[in-house]
């Protein structure tokens, strides 16, 4: 072993004693060196998606024998080729996702890239020319301090940080908060919503937006039509959770 491995592993080692891991919901001390924070009961909560599933939105199809398009789908295709999501938000995840996004409690960054490392939805996405997180307003962004979307961009690939584009990608106008509307107003208040800065590093690119939930599908599909209509070749859209329909 050289001798910086060394040093590397003896502060690890130190931080895990002063500061030892714990499980992200309900607190419990976990073993050193996981890297995915949660402990066994908690994880065991965790609702991890897989098929049977929509191909195209993602949406989870419990009563299926195999993935077919869903009823939205097939009614009318998104601008985003194809949507994905790492586990369901319910009540057991919901406070994880609460912590991240409105309290700026970052400790899970680790955790939400240990799971899309063994996740199978790495490999159903397109390898991307860029990575777009979903932007906030300038005045939420100065409320809350951080774009959880940028900040979970660069925890799912800290290996192609040169290709997260956050400057491309505009939120334009103000908007009521998602999280009190139904799906048409959600659609209605995001009607012009964003807008891109400068359409030459989009244009024949094959786009992977980030964001945190996927709810309606609302915001992804707003942004998504917003890149194609700049030129862009394929949109396709990780998140974190999705909501169970």
């Amino acid at each position: 072993m050289s001798l910086p491995s060394r040093f590397t592993n003896l502060g690890a080692a130190i931080l895990d004693i002063m500061f030892p891991a714990r499980c992200l919901l309900c607190g419990k001390q976990l073993r050193p060196g996981t890297d995915i924070l949660f402990c066994q009961s908690c994880g065991g909560r965790l609702t991890i998606i897989r098929p049977p599933l929509c191909p195209c939105c993602g949406r989870l199809l419990p009563d299926s024998a195999a993935s077919h398009l869903c009823g939205a789908c097939l009614r009318q295709r998104p601008a985003f080729s194809k949507a994905r999501a790492l586990f369901i938000y319910d009540k057991f995840s919901a406070p994880l996702i609460h912590e991240f996004k409105y309290r700026g409690r970052t400790t899970g960054q680790q955790t939400f890239s240990a799971l899309l490392r063994r996740s199978p939805v790495r490999l159903e996405l397109n390898i991307p020319d860029l990575i777009i997180p979903v932007p906030l307003h300038h005045k939420r962004l100065r409320q809350r301090g951080f774009n959880q979307a940028l900040t979970l961009a660069r925890s799912f690939f800290p290996q192609d940080k040169q290709i997260i584009r956050a400057d491309l990608l505009i939120r334009q106008r103000w908007t009521t908060p998602q999280a009190s509307l139904n799906g048409r107003e959600r659609r209605k208040n995001l009607r012009n919503a964003f807008m891109v800065a400068d359409s030459s590093p989009v244009k024949g690119r094959n786009i992977l937006l980030v964001d945190d939930v996927f709810t309606t599908g609302s915001t992804l599909n707003e942004c998504a039509t917003v890149l194609r209509r700049n030129g862009a070749r394929d949109i396709q859209a990780l998140t974190l959770s999705r909501v169970l329909e």
